[in-house]
């Protein structure tokens, strides 16, 4: 006889009931230590391709591999309880086509148990949103600033800056909503375009470096707590790990060089909290 947890994961549809509700709370994760610290406090947990960038030292999330996604994604749903796990397709995963796009979310989905899945493109990708969404695979779209598509961007520089062209991204906007996603990340937008996209359309938008006017704010774990070496300017860092931990380790390695370490009796034994 099994014993079902009291705890309800949230999912697909609870995030898009929340537009212009109370405001979704999301972070990135790729561990299941850090996402049972993140679920306590998240609506959302972004398992992002940013791992490329946090974990492997890339330059850009280009070379993260589906398998790596996996891998990760299904440590997240491990650690974590009551959060929507949302697993980033990586970059060649899911451009090619429609069909593409399904059997690289179906992968995701079946070997991490994950409850959606985020792509980015707007307009490009409205088929293969519709195509997703019809057959079961909750999609979260990334519109304004998309970091797969670096190479021709040229750099990582905000969108919409001027009014005359909110045009292209607003269309985006438009196109992922109608096309069945139930959310979407606004990423390094003029506030006032994130005002009129999140009041345009019927699906929350979760902005990172896009302003308070979205319904809801997406970090990546380690730039707001201060363990990447480079951030963007719009992260408000809520901690500052990285000089604490390199202390930890310097006081670690004076020890093993100076031999304070705990007797052999004790070595063994487990501190109690």
């Amino acid at each position: 006889m099994s014993i079902q947890s009291s705890i309800r994961r949230k999912t697909a549809p609870d995030i898009r009931a929340r537009k212009r509700g109370e405001p979704i709370v999301m972070l990135t994760s790729y561990h299941a230590h850090t996402a049972a610290l993140v679920d306590r406090h998240c609506d959302v947990i972004l398992v992002g391709d940013s791992l490329g960038n946090v974990m492997h030292g890339f330059e850009t999330t280009v070379p993260v591999t589906l398998d790596m996604m996996i891998l990760q994604g299904a440590a997240v749903m491990r650690g974590s309880k009551q959060a929507l796990v949302v697993v980033d397709m990586p970059f060649g995963s899911y451009e090619a086509s429609r069909e593409q796009a399904f059997n690289s979310a179906v992968r995701i989905m079946k070997e991490t148990q994950c409850g959606a899945v985020k792509l980015e493109g707007g307009v490009r990708m409205a088929e293969t949103i519709a195509f997703l969404s019809g057959r079961g695979i909750p999609v979260m779209g990334h519109i304004g600033l998309t970091p797969q598509s670096i190479n021709t961007l040229g750099s990582f520089r905000a969108q919409g800056r001027n009014e005359v062209d909110w045009g292209p991204i607003e269309d985006d906007a438009k196109a992922v909503a109608d096309a069945g996603a139930f959310s979407v990340v606004v990423e390094a937008v003029a506030e006032p375009l994130a005002r009129r996209i999140t009041e345009t359309i019927a699906i929350p938008t979760i902005g990172i470096g896009a302003s308070a006017a979205c319904d809801g704010q997406v970090l990546v774990l380690e730039d707001m707590l201060g363990l990447s070496p480079r951030t963007p300017k719009f992260v408000r860092r809520y901690g500052n790990l990285g000089p604490a931990i390199e202390a930890a380790i310097e006081g670690y390695a004076t020890d093993v060089r100076s031999r304070a370490f705990p007797a052999p009796e004790h070595v063994y034994e487990m501190k109690k909290s």
